[in-house]
């Protein structure tokens, strides 16, 4: 892709803006980045940057790269696309210039976990490995890295995978779907259109890693299925043992900290993943001795007065919430809420009234999530987190959990889930 003396519009002023300007400054290209906000956060040095963009702002360029925190569909790129000789996104472009292997993941819940274990085996075999996209680094940003490394661990959300073009990892893992987004797509068939794409390219030569019984249109590359529910599945875990074909191939409590079904998933997607891009069978082992997962997810906080209090934040959907409920066997309490996503949450009752004693809800979707989930266990419904963490201490028993898995969005009152998984930590450590 040649873009010397080619115009590039940029549509975001973000990171994955950021790393895409530098890479098309890197070939020759003219830059122009546009963000809708009234001042962008310092000068990107060879690029010109235009703030408050607008609709009424377009111009017309070769080609047009969209952020992925810009709404693919909306009328900002709509009015930048009429005169855009071709309209893609940054882990496309970044793929055009990367000659190694990419490992793309994709999947409602887990990906973080799952694209930092794929750097982890692939490192731990030998070939120099990157954690990129959605999780970490840019894609733009690494593929310029000099040298490149030899295979990207590419963390693919439906926002970016909507503006790939050519895109073809040599390796897609399709984790899990569950409804998500709901306030950016018109329905879940939408969304679930979106990370389907992450298949779109690939063929024969390719490999496509997949959680048995998920609904998947005929698939083009080679199939490998894993799951904790249906042994006949090429990969099968019980939640402990990892099995290859029946056999035993890891223990996840023998070195990993590595707990719980949904954890299980994700590493046996990492195994066939790293196995499928060259890894061998001694590498991959070692790659889970010492591993703990990213934290906000399941993260013990501490144990106080005979109560475990964990940390899963990253929880942002139905689906991450579900299998948080699923991997306690211990008395719950559970803090839930955030933003209004538009989400349905009547699935979760009968999965509330076997797990869970009592439910403190906060937030912009507190009173409704309050109302709904009250139908299957008491319910108290609070403005804040800092009002939640004692209100959940009072209903909680020795021998028990809280457990703060929100089920939505922190955008309401943080500014991501990071900040309010920090949040959380501090005021439990306050109860001391």
């Amino acid at each position: 892709m040649n873009l010397t003396a080619k115009r590039v519009n940029i549509l975001g002023a973000g990171t994955s803006g950021r790393a895409a300007a530098a890479l098309a400054l890197r070939e020759g290209a003219e830059v122009h980045v546009y963000d809708g906000r009234d001042c962008i956060d310092g000068p990107i040095d060879g690029a010109t940057l235009h703030a408050g963009a607008t609709p009424e702002s377009a111009e017309g360029g070769d080609l047009l790269v969209v952020s992925p925190g810009v709404p693919t569909y909306g009328e900002l790129v709509a009015s930048f696309s009429r005169d855009a000789g071709e309209t893609i996104g940054e882990i496309e472009l970044a793929s055009r210039y990367f000659d190694g292997r990419i490992i793309a993941i994709t999947g409602t819940n887990g990906k973080t976990t799952t694209t930092e274990l794929v750097e982890r085996v692939m490192e731990v075999s030998g070939m120099s490995a990157v954690a990129c996209g959605n999780y970490g680094t840019p894609v733009c940003e690494v593929v310029m890295r000099d040298p490149a490394p030899e295979v990207l661990a590419l963390e693919a959300s439906s926002f970016q995978l909507e503006t790939i073009s050519g895109f073809r990892p040599d390796v897609a893992v399709w984790l899990n779907f569950a409804p998500d987004h709901m306030d950016r797509y018109d329905d879940v068939e939408s969304y679930r259109r979106a990370k389907l794409r992450i298949f779109e390219n690939q063929g024969p030569g390719d490999v496509a890693v997949v959680r048995h019984g998920e609904d998947l249109p005929e698939l083009a590359a080679e199939v490998v299925t894993f799951s904790t529910e249906d042994e006949a599945a090429e990969w099968y875990s019980d939640g402990r043992r990892i099995l290859h074909h029946g056999e035993l191939f890891l223990d996840l409590h023998e070195g990993s900290h590595l707990r719980g079904m949904h954890n299980a998933e994700n590493a046996m997607a990492a195994i066939a993943a790293g196995l499928a891009a060259g890894a061998d069978r001694a590498s991959v082992t070692r790659a889970f001795d010492g591993y703990a997962p990213p934290r906000h997810r399941c993260e013990l906080v501490l144990t106080l007065d005979g109560v475990e209090w964990l940390n899963d934040s990253k929880a942002t959907n139905l689906h991450a919430l579900e299998s948080a409920l699923r991997s306690q066997d211990r008395p719950v309490v559970l803090i839930a809420g955030g933003k209004e996503k538009g989400l349905d949450y009547t699935p979760l009752l009968p999965l509330l009234g076997e797990r869970v004693k009592a439910v403190v809800t906060f937030g912009q979707i507190g009173p409704a999530l309050a109302g709904t989930l009250g139908a299957a266990v008491p319910s108290e419904c609070v403005a804040s987190l800092a009002e939640a963490v004692p209100a959940a201490r009072r209903a909680a028993v020795r021998g028990g959990t809280v457990l703060f898995s929100p089920g939505t969005s922190s955008f309401d009152q943080f500014g991501g889930y990071e900040e309010r998984g920090d949040a959380f930590c501090q005021l439990v450590k306050e109860l001391r």
